[in-house]
Formats: C-alpha cells, structure tokens, sequence
C-alpha cells in the first residue's frame, strides 16, 4: 500500500527551498543531510517515497544549484568506512561527485574540513587536483562551536579558504555525519558577510519529520535507525517558546542552536531565526497520503533495526549500548518482534522441522517459508518457493533437477574447498536463468522478480554476505535472527 504522495512532495518540497532562496538576497547555503540517492530509510518508512527523491527534487532546480562535497581531515586519516557501501569516505566523495554530474548537477568543488597539515590529507588534495576538482581547506578552531568570539574571527573563519560560487542555491553535502557540513555553511557566510553580499543559511534533514508528533512512529523509527549516534528525539523548546507550536526535531541541533544563534548574531547583527525547527526547509510531513501504512511500515522498521543490531552485537561487535536502545524503544511503542508477521512464521517452520528455515510476506499477504534441504539453502529454497507461487506453478514442480544441482555441490567443496555445499541465492537464479530458454517455468519464475520489491523476509539465522546482497538488490527487507549457522 502506499502511504506517502511523492509527486506532491517532489512539487512543494522545491517551491520551499526557492522561497527560502528568495529571503536571503538570491544567495542560500543549503546544509543538506541524509542520503540523497539511495534513502532506502525513507522508503521503508514512507510507502511511496522513492529512494532518489530528493535527487529527483534537486534536478527541478538543477540551473540554480551548485554542490560542494564536505569531507573531514579525520576521517581522511582514518579511513573512515561507509556501513552501506563498504567503501571508504575519500571514494565515496569521488563516486558522489560522478554520481551528480551523471544526472546534471553541477559539483564545483571539495572542502576538506579539520585541516591541520595531515600528510594524507595533503596527497589527497593532490589525487582530486590531478582530476581537476577544485580544493579548499578548512581548518580546526579550538574551542568550536561555543568559542563565539575566536570563530567570528579572522583567526577563526577567517582563515579558511572562501568557497567561490556562482549560483543561488548552494548545496553543502558530505559521505557521512561529522563531516563538517554546517562550519562550512556558516564559514562562508562570514566571507560572504565580510564582501558585503547578503547569503543565507537552512538546513535540510529528512528525519525528524518536524510537523509529526514526538512519539509518531515515523519519528520513533528514525531514532532506531540512529541508535548507534544516541541521537534523541526532542520537542524544540525554542519552537515551542517562539509560536506555540510544538515541534519535533532532535537534540543535536536543539543543544547547538544557542550557540549557533549567537554566531547569526555575531556575523548578521541579528538573527534570523527563533528555533532550530526554523532553519529547516522539510516538506515531508505535509505528503502523508494514509497515517496508518507509514505507522505500519515504521513499526517493520524498528524491529528491523534491532533485528539488524543484535546480528552485528553477534559478529563480535561492541554495540551493545545501541542494542539496549532499540530494545526500550520496542517497549515504549509496545513492539515486540513477533508483530512482525514473518518472524513468527520462519520460527514455526524451524519447530516443525528442526532446521534453519526462512519466510516471506508477499504484497498480497501470503506468506511462504522455505528450509534447509541437503540442495539449497532456506534463502535459495524462498526464492524459488515465492517465484513459483507468484507465477502460478504448482509446488511440488521442481525448477532445477537435482542433476544439475549435485556438479555445482561437488565443484563448490571439492574444487573451491567450500565448507557449504549447497547453493546460495545468486547460484539458483544463474541455473534457472540457464534453463529459461528451454523450460517456460523457469521462464515464468523468472519473471517474477521484481514482484518481491517491498515484501518481507526473515531468516532464523545469518545469512551469508553473497545472499544479503541478493535480497538488497531485490529490494527485500530482510531480518535475521542472530544465530550463526552450524
């Protein structure tokens, strides 16, 4: 079902970021938080929303946008890694700037924020220089944020490099939080205050939806989804002080915005906002077309996320303090695991047949499960289970003869040295695309894929890293309990 209007959202969302541009003499420096291609988040709690929305949103203003990537010193040095994608933040800066320019944006340059003569930081430059991006460093200011006087200075902001932009909106984006995103933002505000230009500064966060309760479940799942930052969500008391209104929004931004205040003041005369919720531009409460599928889907997301947590806390992981978090959020929503429909059904599948086994929720409500066999794997065997009941083909049908199945077992152990014989996801879909040609099943089995975007999947153990990818790419959600195989 869908519960979110995203072409609403894609039309007012850009009317709001040009009023804003308007208020501030043509010229607004746009902090832009969270995932701009792939908010998966956003689409598991929003049914409707796409994943590249806000991109989709950015290219109705594509010839008054610029970007400029933020990218921290330390996290340079560090090579800091993105979860999601497995690579480190200095390439994903390289990957988000082709990704950009792919669809028509114009990237004018990189900041590196944190600077204080790292050597790797330095080579660095000279990597993006060689592929002719333009560089600017940003240096670390003892005592920032609350060390007001030292910042709105020329030892402070002043000795950063000033950022050349050509166009209205400016758009400040980064691999990753603590990049520096909002220092650049302001930094230059100093400068451009300094040449008499007037400029702008909002922000642009997806979650908390600010027009949405504290404890609606939307906002509810954001705080499982940033467990592992301790991020809390919080009513704006300044919000609240100012209008009367409240207003969600998260204790980041509620704690620096006093100082964050006094820096408006210290560089404008005055400043032009009253609440940290005023310095937002999010439009995304305003597109809920049906309340209670977002609450639905926003529940899945919380038991995903812990589900998601304790299997890391089971690889040997140190995030036990977020694992505690996500579970009092379970029980301030009065959430167990068992709401989610497929958990339920893969443990009774285990029970009766005293193997690992999986499930999965179909868009009708149909539920299928799967087990280990001697063949296939619980994930494989769902595949082929759901595939095969979508296409309308009886069950007892069998897709890949075991003839074929046994070569690729004795290759798997005997010429790989694998441990697992039997087949993952991507090996079953490889055979049955083979047979497609000769065998109409296979065909209609086929065929079926992309019915299981947005279905439900749990598996009552951990899954390889081969068939997490497959049920990603699928655009499956999936949960695991956290039980390594034997």
């Amino acid at each position: 079902m869908i519960g979110f209007d995203n072409n609403k959202y894609l039309e007012i969302q850009s009317q709001e970021i040009k009023k804003r541009i308007s208020q501030y003499g043509n010229k607004l420096y746009l902090e832009f938080g969270g995932k701009l291609f792939d908010d998966n988040h956003a689409s598991r709690v929003l049914p409707g929303f796409n994943p590249d929305s806000k991109l989709k949103m950015l290219l109705q203003l594509k010839d008054e946008a610029e970007i400029i990537l933020v990218i921290s010193a330390l996290d340079i040095e560090k090579n800091k890694v993105r979860g999601d994608l497995g690579i480190t933040y200095d390439e994903d800066v390289l990957r988000l700037k082709e990704e950009f320019e792919n669809v028509g944006l114009f990237v004018s340059c990189v900041v590196i924020t944190h600077y204080n003569g790292q050597s790797s930081v330095v080579s660095y430059k000279k990597k993006l220089q060689r592929l002719g991006i333009k560089v600017y460093f940003h240096y670390t200011i003892e005592g920032y944020p609350n060390n007001v006087a030292l910042i709105d200075s020329e030892e402070g902001f002043g000795k950063n490099d000033y950022i050349k932009t050509t166009r209205p909106l400016v758009i400040v984006t980064a691999p990753g939080p603590g990049s520096g995103k909002m220092a650049v933002c302001l930094s230059q505000l100093y400068h451009e205050n300094k040449r008499g230009n007037k400029a702008g500064y909002a922000k642009f966060e997806t979650f908390p939806v600010w027009n949405l309760s504290l404890k609606h479940m939307v906002n509810v799942a954001y705080e499982a989804a940033t467990a592992d930052l301790n991020d809390v969500n919080m009513i704006d008391p300044y919000h609240l002080q100012a209008y009367g209104i409240a207003a969600t929004n998260y204790n980041r931004d509620i704690e620096v915005f006093p100082v964050l205040n006094t820096i408006f003041e210290s560089i404008y005369g005055q400043s032009p906002y009253k609440s940290p919720t005023d310095m937002g531009v999010n439009m995304l409460g305003f597109c809920i077309s049906d309340e209670e599928t977002c609450c639905e889907a926003a529940k899945e997301e919380i038991i995903r996320r812990y589900y998601d947590a304790l299997c890391r806390l089971a690889k040997n992981g140190d995030n036990e303090n977020e694992v505690n978090k996500i579970s009092l959020i379970l029980q301030q929503a009065k959430l167990t695991t068992e709401y989610r429909k497929t958990t339920v059904a893969a443990k009774q599948r285990k029970d009766q047949t005293n193997v690992h086994c999986s499930a999965i929720e179909l868009k009708d409500g149909t539920i299928i499960t799967a087990k280990t066999s001697s063949l296939l794997g619980p994930s494989a065997a769902l595949i082929i289970n759901a595939t095969k009941y979508l296409a309308g083909i009886d069950h007892d049908v069998k897709l890949i003869p075991e003839e074929m199945i046994v070569p690729i077992q004795n290759t798997k152990v005997s010429l790989l040295h694998g441990k697992n014989p039997r087949l993952h996801t991507d090996e079953v879909l490889v055979a049955i695309s083979m047979l497609s040609n000769q065998d109409i099943n296979c065909k209609k089995a086929l065929e079926q894929l992309p019915n299981l975007a947005g279905c439900q999947v749990h598996s009552t153990a951990m899954l390889s890293e081969i068939d997490r990818k497959i049920f990603k790419k699928l655009g499956v959600g999936l949960t695991c309990d956290p039980v390594k195989k034997g």
